[in-house]
């Protein structure tokens, strides 16, 4: 049987920490445990944390602030403000309401992206972070989550979401 017939290995997370040693067994088939897993884009450890998320994430957006470095000889404030809004700050803020970071170590590792980006034209080399943000236009990914909580926040007590979407809510 070639591998695009063979049937999908069923799996299960356990959530939190228990010492239990036991098999996970459906219809004679067994279970595989994972550690985490990657739903809607976004990965979940057994402990229900993001850091492999977070990781992932800034990895991913630091390969592209590499590459616009890489294919840009010159780059104006302008031109990088559109780079890093389209093509970057997707990356850090997809579904971050779900795996915001709490821990100022990986506030931080967000951040630091932005960071050392905006280091990258060269008219706002010797400024202060906040300074090249300011010049750039540009808020901290701290204040957009939290304005983006905000945001959701108003939505969901003010009662903008479809009834019929939005769990506990009954008409």
């Amino acid at each position: 049987m070639t591998a695009r017939h063979q049937s999908s290995v069923l799996s299960y997370m356990r959530i939190g920490i228990t010492n239990i040693e036991d098999q996970g067994y459906r219809m004679e088939e067994q279970l595989k445990e994972i550690a985490s897993e990657k739903n809607v884009g976004v990965i979940i450890n057994d402990k229900l944390s993001c850091v492999d998320h977070l990781a992932e994430k800034v990895n991913k957006a630091n390969k592209i602030v590499g590459l616009i470095r890489r294919t840009f000889v010159t780059l104006d404030a302008t031109i990088f403000k559109s780079l890093f809004v389209a093509l970057v700050r997707p990356h850090l803020e997809y579904a971050n309401q779900v795996w915001s970071p709490h821990l100022v170590k990986d506030i931080e590792m967000v951040e630091n992206v932005q960071r050392r980006a905006t280091r990258m034209v060269p008219e706002l080399k010797g400024l202060s972070y906040e300074e090249r943000l300011r010049r750039l236009n540009l808020p901290t990914l701290a204040y957009r989550r939290a304005r983006g909580d905000m945001i959701e926040t108003y939505k969901i007590l003010t009662g903008k979401y479809d009834g019929d979407c939005t769990p506990g809510k009954r008409t």
